[in-house]
This record gives C-alpha cells, sequence and structure tokens, in this order.
C-alpha cells in the first residue's frame, strides 16, 4: 500500500515538475521504522520528522541506509542540540535564538545544517513563525553562524487562502537571490504548492495514511 501511495504522489508531482526541481519529504510521525522502509525500498531518500524522540528512534534503526532527515516540527530550545546532531534540514526556525542554538550545538565534522526559517506567512495567531515584516532582520543574524547555512522558507498556509499564501511565499524568496529552497505544500494542496515555486513538499497522509 505504502509503496503504491509513493507512486501516486511522485506521479502527482511529475505531472507539474517537467524538469525535476522538486524533492518529496515523506513525512512519517507516529509511523513505525517498518514502514520507512517499505518507501526506502521503493527509492525514497528524504524523510521528514515532527517529533525528536521518535525520530531518533528511526534514525538509529535505519542508520546503515542513506537518508536525508528533515527536522519540520516545533524546536523547543532543549531540543535543539539533538536536532542539530541528528538531522541534515530543520524547516522550522522561528527563533533567534532557535537558530543560535542549532549553530553552537552542530558538530564540528558535519556539514553545515542546511535550515529554513518559518514563515507566519497568514499573521496567524495559533501558528509559529516569523512574520513577514521580520524578515529581513532576521536573515541578518545569519552571517554570524558558521555551522547552519540559511536556504530559504517554510510556511503552512490557512486552508482558506493558501493559493494567495504561496505566492507570497514565493516573492519572498525572489527578493532573495542567494536563497533557493521554499518548503510549502502537503497532501492536500501540493499540486498548488507546486505551481508557486515549492521545491520542497511535505507528504505525509497520501503516503502513510492517517497518523496514528
Amino acid at each position: 500500500m505504502i509503496v503504491q501511495n509513493l507512486k501516486e504522489v511522485q506521479e502527482r508531482i511529475h505531472a507539474l515538475d517537467k524538469n525535476q526541481h522538486v524533492t518529496l519529504i515523506a513525512v512519517s510521525k507516529t509511523k513505525p521504522a517498518s514502514d520507512l522502509q517499505q518507501a526506502i525500498d521503493a527509492g525514497q531518500r528524504h524523510f521528514g520528522e515532527n517529533y525528536l524522540q521518535e525520530a531518533l528512534e528511526k534514525i538509529e534503526t535505519l542508520k546503515n541506509q542513506d537518508l536525508i532527515w528533515h527536522f519540520i516540527g516545533p524546536i523547543q530550545s532543549n531540543k535543539a542540540k539533538q536536532i542539530s546532531q541528528n538531522f541534515d534540514w530543520v524547516h522550522s526556525v522561528d527563533r533567534l535564538k532557535i537558530a543560535k542554538r542549532l549553530n553552537d550545538q552542530r558538530p564540528k565534522n558535519l556539514e553545515k545544517l542546511n535550515v529554513l526559517l518559518q514563515v507566519n506567512i497568514d499573521n496567524e495567531a495559533t501558528k509559529s513563525g516569523v512574520l513577514e515584516g521580520e524578515i529581513e532582520d532576521f536573515i541578518l543574524h545569519f552571517e554570524n553562524f558558521q555551522n547552519i547555512t540559511l536556504r530559504g522558507f517554510m510556511c503552512i498556509p490557512n486552508p482558506n487562502n493558501a493559493e494567495q499564501s504561496f505566492k507570497k511565499m514565493a516573492e519572498i524568496l525572489q527578493k532573495h537571490p542567494n536563497l533557493d529552497t521554499l518548503s510549502m505544500g502537503m497532501s492536500t494542496d501540493l499540486e498548488l504548492a507546486i505551481e508557486n515555486g515549492a521545491n520542497f513538499v511535505r507528504i505525509g497522509t497520501d503516503i502513510f495514511g492517517k497518523r496514528a
């Protein structure tokens, strides 16, 4: 089932992404490592995790495979060290304190950690993320960081105006020619996201089924 689901999601992406600029991140929260193994056997390499403890168990179980791990959940300060040690990408940086901790605690023997700034594009009180007007100031601080690299932005838009929010995110990225990544789009809106410039899509339900 997972293999078939994965194939269908890939076909949806390829229908819009003729030049293969879009990377599929399979989001497996609450799902066991055995489910990930099915996707790995079908060629999937990028995996997204929301919960640190659960992620660390999967990373350990699957450590002999050539995988790229993305942390996409909220980050508590006391979790930053383990996130910086175990992931290749972090999508959910929303505070300067977190960026600094990731930088300071990234092991020197690892490549720089790729990070994305989470933008609260619809200015919603219930969501994390920097506001559009705060982005420029936030980016300036990255000049001081040696062990992390700012690559772009992530958002979780309000479903009622997702297309408008995705367009706005694309405009923000265009203002920063040295950045190259937009992480946006999930199972319900991946087509809209790709049409508006996403190059990471984070798909959980449509690959692994409803979460436990």
